[in-house]
């Protein structure tokens, strides 16, 4: 390993935010890179996981273009069955630590069932998946949410990411990688909110 990140990380994080700019190019170039670089089955959850963020049709148009490169077929579907409520909560309290209650709360006042949806579904049937381990899938995330300039949940992720065990190097890699890919905007906007976490976590240290 020449960096932070392994190989196969690097692939599945250059994916990711591939996933979010919304840039066929670099989508194409990323599934090949993965293709070749990462273990099939993380490739799978790493797409299956961008619906949470980008929706069902970006996350149906990737694992078409992924089908036509790899020539993977598809797995077999998942025996787990919900309810996932216990699983969400031990995630999503995995992912935000000391600010879990406070995200329900604020979520809460936005609407009630998307506080319910997010636990449930966005971290109970997607994030609590086995296949991936929560670490690579908060620097996927991070990598995605830098790429789609969407700061105020980046702040979350890339805070979950060190949460779940990321280095500091592992998570400005992943901001490299997405920057690699974004537009000038997203990219400073993503270096502020990086230098935010930087700064609060000097501060709680």
């Amino acid at each position: 390993m020449s960096g932070p990140l392994s190989r196969s990380r690097e692939a599945l994080v250059a994916l990711s935010a591939a996933l979010g700019a919304r840039r066929a190019d670099a989508l194409e170039a990323a599934l090949r890179r993965a293709a070749t670089e990462a273990e099939r089955a993380e490739v799978e959850e790493a797409l299956l996981q961008s619906y949470l963020f980008l929706g069902y049709p970006a996350a149906l148009n990737a694992f078409a273009a992924w089908r036509e490169i790899s020539g993977a077929p598809p797995p077999p579907p998942s025996a787990e069955a919900g309810p996932w409520d216990a699983r969400g909560a031990r995630v999503c309290r995995a992912v935000y630590a000391g600010q879990y209650e406070d995200l329900r709360a604020n979520v809460r006042r936005l609407h009630p069932d998307m506080e319910r949806w997010m636990v449930d579904e966005g971290y109970g049937k997607v994030l609590g998946r086995g296949g991936l381990r929560l670490l690579d899938r908060e620097l996927c995330i991070t990598a995605l949410l830098a790429a789609l300039d969407a700061p105020r949940q980046l702040y979350s992720h890339a805070r979950g990411a060190l949460n779940a065990g990321a280095s500091t190097a592992e998570v400005e890699r992943a901001l490299e990688l997405a920057g690699e890919v974004s537009e000038s905007g997203a990219r400073a906007r993503a270096a502020r909110t990086w230098q935010s976490i930087r700064t609060r976590v000097a501060q709680d240290g």
